[in-house]
């Protein structure tokens, strides 16, 4: 199931609205880095940083994705 989940996301047919799918999943790449760089520059520990990012950004997914209409 997920190998053709897979699949069928990269040939752009598993969701109704592909470009709404990549404009969101950007949203959250960008809130992430936005926000290890931020938490770098303020002297927290890159490992740190990283890993507060990380979680964080993991957060948003669903909020973002939860319009999201599956073909």
């Amino acid at each position: 199931m997920a190998k053709s989940s897979i699949i069928l996301f990269l040939k752009g047919k598993l969701f109704a609205e592909p470009a709404k799918v990549y404009r969101q999943a950007a949203i959250g790449a960008l809130t992430t880095a936005a926000l290890l760089v931020i938490l770098a520059k303020l002297g927290v520990p890159v490992i740190a940083a990283a890993a507060v990012a990380g979680l964080v950004g993991g957060a948003v997914q669903p909020y973002l994705f939860k319009d999201l209409r599956y073909r």
